[in-house]
């Protein structure tokens, strides 16, 4: 092994200290903590380089692990342009292809060829099903996704069906799905994928862990092997990545991991941030360098993001700096609702397009998926080039077109594309044969599939279940068309959406989609409200799917803050930051305290995106499920430091309150809320009030009236905002100024 000659190499010189700290830190563990944009791909990069340049280590002794493919590609591509073709024999890669790679080679002690197959996703799924019809579980009831769903939070977990039938799960884990018959499933499940000599993604960790702790000598080739070991993104892994690398570096120790605990923000999959807080603890002497010299973003935003994060208990803690000049400040916007703020977002990208900014370096990052269809359609409406990353625009999304195609048959019987769409979503028993029945009378005697069905269903030609399930439907159709001449077309489509079984299908579905699927429908029915009739919203939607095909290459991102990880723009929207939708309830509801510190973690995620401005805006009023409801800001904005934010709220918006967030608002003039034109059919169900009342004036006990929610009580006062058991609405939650003393 040689040493470091006397002149420094170039790949060193342009590293600043702590990067090169990390780079020339080779022996025993280290971990480095990369703050967002401070250089973590070049850290680890040049780390590479310079085990290879000093040779202490041939490639095929290196273990490097990424989480994406992408992100391997690139490190090879780098590694390459510097060193040339000496990467050949390294094993880089993300974990699943390195785990495969060993899995192959030792596949007959997990039960398999060395050929075996991985199975994708749909492939799952229909085994899955398989195994629950043979089980007499009804799939109506118990989603085979939901049953995948649970099985791969456990193979996350690293647990086997043997640790999993010793009673080492609980129902929190979803043992208790499919009527509790999970560990059973989970066991079949495991030997079908045995007899077809087959693995899925979840396989490939958890039978290298089998084989580790079964096969000691294997475990011990493996740790002489790799004389070092670095890691990517080490805050995202899972318990079943976490183990198979301790286990792998356990004998040399020189193991490097790059994270940065302040942006893990996919426990929802199964990443555990404790992985990453208890390193010292795995890898006693460890040496811990923090990279905190930010290359991306203006003082501001960093000390904005920093205030922030620091509210968060479960951190190792860092302080990001630049030496990049004075820059703008964070801009906190208030606005009236939902359409004025996807006005205001749209109006400012617009102009920052005539100023010269590329439309490519503005992006418009929501916390839920449902959140992007206000803006999609206002820039759709002025002509404003944009681009969903992460999942398809809002109409062009699977439970959208399904729900259109309920609402289309209503509206046109004939509609042949809309039937074929739903004449089995959710499942009836409809299949091909049927549907082929179906397609040859409708050919033959030249009429829609729907009457073809309403021939075929008098007679015999179809089997008895196919028969029973298409007189079903054709009942509801009629049903529902009829309803629709004297039904808000709004609660037509809630009806429809329920009785059909489609809402109850999503939420039988366990999958981490299934939420924001519901989420969406609930979007839908907002948007429809905007529209008189059901013929009016379906020719917009119409003219939504043409325009959008037109859009040009340079245009608006828009995506969810979980999408965003790891890119950057100049300029960052940031809009919804509202007590409920960010952080959001559900992931408060399900995991408390570490719910809302991963909330916060995507909260400073999306404000270090930006690298030039970062706009964040929320709405004093939202329609929810088709409801005007006022929407209290963001605990996160109170969070914000006092300076370097640029805070302006409108006029009126929230009265006089001097609650949390609200100290530094101008204060409202009387009866502001005037200056405001109101949203259509607000004045059915008001959220605010024409007079104000100063903080304190009511304690736990008092009566009082709020416009929406009627007579009360108040429960608990807190900092201006009050917790009211309404007579009639149940428990909420409101600002002191939207209420009055009852009576008065």
């Amino acid at each position: 092994m040689t040493t470091l000659p006397a002149a420094t190499p170039a790949y060193l010189v342009s590293l600043n200290d702590p990067q090169r700290r990390a780079v020339e830190a080779l022996d025993g563990p280290v971990l480095v903590l990369a703050g967002a944009g401070t250089g973590k791909t070049r850290v680890l990069t040049t780390r590479l380089v310079h085990l290879l340049s000093l040779r202490k280590a041939w490639p095929s002794q290196i273990l490097a692990v990424t989480f994406t493919n992408k992100a391997a590609r690139e490190m090879r591509d780098r590694l390459e342009r510097v060193i040339g073709g000496a990467t050949e024999g390294l094993w880089l890669g993300t974990f699943h292809a390195l785990a495969a790679r060993i899995l192959r080679r030792h596949a007959e002690i997990a039960g398999l060829t060395s050929s075996f197959t991985i199975l994708d996703s749909d492939d799952q799924v229909r085994l899955v099903k398989q195994l629950m019809q043979a089980a007499g579980i009804d799939d109506k009831r118990w989603a085979p996704r939901g049953v995948l769903g649970v099985i791969e939070r456990w193979k996350d977990r690293g647990l086997t069906p043997d640790r999993i039938d010793a009673g080492e799960v609980v129902a929190a884990v979803g043992g208790d799905y499919a009527g509790g018959r999970m560990a059973m499933l989970y066991r079949a499940y495991q030997e079908r994928l045995k007899a077809l000599n087959a693995a899925d993604f979840g396989d490939l960790l958890l039978h290298n862990l089998t084989i580790f702790l079964t096969r000691p000598e294997i475990l011990a080739d493996y740790q002489d092997r790799f004389h070092y070991l670095l890691v990517d993104e080490y805050q995202d892994t899972n318990i079943a990545q976490y183990l198979w690398l301790r286990l792998l570096a356990q004998t040399r120790r020189n193991i490097c991991c790059v994270g940065d605990d302040d942006q893990s923000i996919y426990g929802w999959r199964g990443a555990e941030v404790g992985n990453i807080l208890k390193f010292e603890h795995d890898f006693p002497g460890a040496e811990i360098i923090r990279l905190e010299q930010n290359y991306r973003s203006t003082p501001e935003i960093l000390a904005a993001a920093a205030h922030l994060i620091a509210h968060n208990r479960g951190r190792l803690g860092k302080t990001l700096w630049t030496a990049a000049g004075t820059g703008e400040p964070i801009r906190l916007r208030g606005i009236w609702d939902g359409e004025q703020e996807a006005r205001f977002v749209a109006d400012e990208i617009e102009q920052a397009g005539r100023n010269g900014i590329k439309l490519s370096e503005v992006a418009v990052l929501v916390r839920a998926g449902f959140q992007t269809r206000e803006f999609e359609e206002r820039f759709i409406a002025i002509g404003l080039p944009y681009r969903v990353i992460g999942g398809p625009r809002f109409y062009e999304r699977q439970e959208i077109r399904d729900a259109m195609a309920y609402f289309r048959l209503i509206q046109r019987p004939e509609d042949d594309l809309a039937f074929e769409r739903i004449v089995n979503t959710p499942r009836r028993g409809i299949g091909p044969t049927t549907l082929q029945t179906l397609h040859s009378l409708g050919r033959d005697r030249e009429i829609p599939l729907m009457e073809a069905t309403r021939l075929l269903v008098g007679s015999d030609e179809l089997r008895p279940a196919a028969r029973k399930a298409l007189e079903g439907l054709l009942r509801d159709f009629d049903r529902w068309r009829a309803e629709s001449a004297s039904l808000n077309h709004t609660e037509l489509a809630k009806i429809v959406l329920d009785e059909s079984g489609y809402t109850a299908m999503w939420q039988a579905d366990k999958t981490p989609e299934a939420p924001g699927r519901l989420e969406n429908l609930r979007e839908l029915i907002v948007a429809m409200a905007e529209f008189e009739t059901l013929v009016g919203f379906l020719e917009h939607v119409s003219l939504v799917m043409d325009n959008a095909a037109e859009a040009g290459a340079e245009s608006v991102t828009v995506m969810t803050l979980h999408a965003a990880k790891g890119l950057e723009f100049d300029l960052v929207y940031l809009p919804g930051w509202e007590e409920g939708v960010f952080p959001n309830q559900r992931a408060l509801d399900e995991t408390g305290e570490r719910g809302l510190e991963e909330e916060r973690r995507l909260a400073y995620v999306g404000i270090t995106r930006a690298r030039k401005r970062a706009t964040i805006s929320y709405a004093a009023n939202r329609r929810i499920h088709g409801q005007w409801q006022n929407a209290l800001p963001s605990r996160f904005i109170d969070e914000l430091p006092a300076t370097g934010v640029e805070r302006d709220v409108e006029a009126g918006l929230y009265g006089n309150a001097t609650s949390r967030g609200f100290t530094h608002f101008p204060e409202a003039v009387s009866g502001g809320f005037n200056r405001f034109s109101r949203p259509a059919g607000f004045a059915e169900t008001p959220v605010a009030r024409t007079s104000f009342t100063k903080p304190g004036t009511f304690a736990v006990g008092a009566r009082v009236f709020h416009d929406k929610f009627g007579a009360g009580s108040v429960t608990r006062a807190e900092d201006g905002k009050l917790t009211i058991l309404f007579d009639h609405a149940g428990e909420k939650k409101v600002m002191e100024s939207f209420v009055r003393k009852a009576g008065s």
